[in-house]
């Protein structure tokens, strides 16, 4: 029997005032799963008038005291992280064993990193003309956020706002999609345990138009979103003068040189295609290999790519779950059939897979030879799809990689310490990554991107949900 989920709106659980519901079906058996109340105008109202009040509160506790908060938070996330990994793995889709569980319990780290950032965040005293004056600068929370987060990583990337956007004194309003929400709203039941204030998170899912009357909310100071850039460039369009943190869409490329590993290379390259169903915006999207290793390469990665296990994420050995929704298989579609017409050659999969529950599993799929104008090279996929493009050197290798408006995160393979430098100087992308998968991640690591996108990680995010005020004392005498 499907479940009836609540708003986490101002620390209450609540339907809501809206009309309606979205019924969501679960991606790994097709069954329903749970309905999510619509929200009405007047529920994100409520949300942001608590927001505000929320802030104001905590913008007075010291450092510390929003520190103790955030490990609070962390300590008791731990105590739920396999009970949330299985509702993530039955609404979203991927593998319980070999991703969920880790998932969610990195998702939690956000709280300690940011406890430990916090208390380290200071000004400066600053040189001033006159004896007579002192000028220094203080760190103040930019207000009330509204996160608008995305179904690939349905508990993490919220975290990722809500986790430094406490730590420094912000309310958060985050905004996931209503098909992956159980295992979010799940977790705010920690944020009551721990003491949160009541208005600081709020968790209201919905469709688009959700999202868009948070983004022109006057009561909203900031929007951080992560998501395709379609919707980027409309929020953009629409949010004004607020504050903003945006992660949108990549493409980025991996290059595999001549000198390259490249048995490595490609057990690199398959994982980071088939990784949470290649759903995953620093996925293996291009793969760009030298002429003169280019036959050995596809020799590797078709071995590699024997350790692929699409199945039943609930089950040890799957390693690869269904994709997510009949959009994104879809889109894998549009793009494989225009590849075929393009002349790509298909060494492997291409095509849903048959005898699951659903029509979301997707077989592991390699592409050989892909034209640069066909859409699996221009766009993202978001699927599990590893298309091999060819280059005549590195100079040519370069131009490839950077004809793309997504510079998200790239990686070269290659033992030439000098080659990769020449590399990294050149391709413009927000990180390069040398001899590992474009799906190498850190939570510490700094996270930016180019063409495209625009955001701050690491000990960067800290910053980003902070205002810098500067104070000015006029002494009456000189001392």
């Amino acid at each position: 029997m499907a479940k009836d989920l609540d708003l986490f709106i101002a620390g209450e659980w609540t339907q809501g005032t809206g009309e309606g519901h979205y019924e969501v079906h679960s991606p790994v058996t097709g069954e329903h799963i749970y309905n999510v109340p619509k929200a009405s105008q007047a529920d994100i109202d409520r949300a942001v008038a608590a927001a505000r009040q929320a802030t104001e509160e905590m913008r007075h506790w010291t450092a510390f005291e929003r520190a103790e908060m955030c490990l609070r938070i962390y300590d008791l996330w731990q105590e739920r992280v396999e009970e949330v990994a299985r509702i993530m793995t039955l609404e979203q889709g991927k593998p319980f064993h070999a991703e969920a569980v880790d998932d969610v319990a990195e998702s939690g780290d956000y709280f300690q990193i940011a406890a430990e950032d916090v208390k380290r965040l200071s000004g400066e005293v600053i040189p001033t003309t006159e004896r007579t004056r002192r000028m220094f600068t203080v760190h103040r929370p930019v207000g009330v956020w509204a996160a608008i987060t995305p179904w690939n990583f349905p508990v993490m990337i919220p975290m990722e706002y809500v986790g430094p956007g406490l730590a420094t004194g912000n309310a958060l309003i985050v905004k996931p999609p209503e098909f992956t929400c159980w295992a979010l709203l799940e977790m705010a039941r920690v944020f009551e345990e721990a003491g949160v204030p009541p208005g600081a998170i709020s968790i209201i899912p919905g469709a688009g138009e959700i999202g868009e009357k948070l983004v022109t909310h006057p009561g909203v100071d900031a929007i951080g979103f992560t998501g395709s850039s379609a919707t980027g460039a409309r929020i953009v369009s629409q949010m004004g003068l607020k504050r903003s943190i945006m992660e949108m869409s990549g493409n980025g490329p991996t290059i595999v040189t001549a000198d390259a590993d490249v048995q490595k290379a490609a057990e690199a390259a398959v994982y980071g295609a088939y990784y949470n169903a290649g759903q995953v915006c620093v996925a293996t999207e291009r793969l760009i290999v030298l002429d003169e290793v280019h036959d050995e390469f596809v020799e590797a990665a078709m071995k590699a790519a024997e350790e692929v296990r699409l199945g039943d994420p609930f089950d040890e050995t799957t390693n690869m779950g269904p994709l997510n929704n009949e959009a994104t298989a879809q889109k894998m579609d549009r793009h494989m059939a225009d590849a075929v017409e393009r002349g790509a050659e298909v060494l492997m999969g291409g095509r849903r897979a048959s005898g699951f529950p659903t029509d979301l599993y997707y077989e592991f799929t390699i592409l050989d030879r892909v034209p640069e104008e066909s859409m699996v090279s221009r766009e993202e996929s978001f699927g599990p799809v590893l298309p091999i493009l060819t280059a005549r050197d590195d100079e040519d290798a370069v131009g490839v990689a950077n004809r793309t408006r997504l510079g998200l995160q790239a990686a070269v393979f290659t033992n030439d310490l000098t080659k990769a430098f020449y590399y990294a100087d050149r391709i413009r992308s927000g990180t390069v990554i040398v001899n590992d998968s474009t799906d190498t991640w850190e939570t510490f690591q700094p996270f930016g991107g180019a063409a495209g996108t625009d955001t701050g990680w690491g000990r960067q995010r800290i910053h980003e949900f902070t205002d810098l005020q500067t104070i000015v004392f006029s002494l009456r005498d000189e001392l």
